[in-house]
């Protein structure tokens, strides 16, 4: 269940060797993925996917002069960021199958401009068997803006992780 870091300075998940590990570790910090920059591409690429192309994410020119003085991330762009975070500080094995399951207690407390870089930080804050067979895992993603006190987002994930 180590951590470990490349020489290259590279972020690598906590490993468990079956999901039944993840019981005996609720309450562990998983560490923290990669830092990920948050251009006016990729919120222009959610804009279109989602439909919500409001000024204050897409039309750089008219969000200089906003509340935020640029434009900023969808808070629901920041959210799906957590499916991409998750792997990068958690890895199970042995499983035959792992799913989102869904999430809880969802929180935006601070904007994530474009530009800012953002990162996941992991904490496993839940574990458990479930009828069918799988281990539940709640993991409380944390995206941390680089340079802000404040997180952009702090979510509960739900996964099941079915064994071998």
């Amino acid at each position: 269940m180590a951590r470990a870091t490349t020489e290259q300075g590279d972020h690598m998940p906590t490993v468990f060797k079956q999901p039944s590990d993840l019981k005996d570790a609720i309450g562990q910090n998983l560490g923290q993925s990669e830092w990920l920059t948050i251009d006016q591409d990729r919120i222009n690429l959610f804009a279109d996917a989602t439909g919500d192309h409001q000024w204050i994410h897409v039309d750089p020119e008219r969000a200089k002069d906003g509340p935020f003085g640029a434009c900023i991330a969808h808070g629901y762009l920041t959210l799906s960021l957590a499916n991409l975070f998750l792997p990068q500080v958690l890895e199970v094995q042995a499983v035959r199958m792992g799913v989102n399951y869904g999430a809880d207690k969802v929180r935006f407390p601070a904007p994530v401009p474009v530009g800012s870089k953002v990162r996941g930080s992991g904490e496993l804050i839940a574990a458990e068997d479930t009828k069918d067979g799988a281990v539940q895992a709640k993991v409380r993603i944390t995206v941390e803006i680089e340079g802000n006190d404040r997180p952009a987002c702090v979510v509960d994930t739900i996964s099941r992780f079915y064994p071998e």
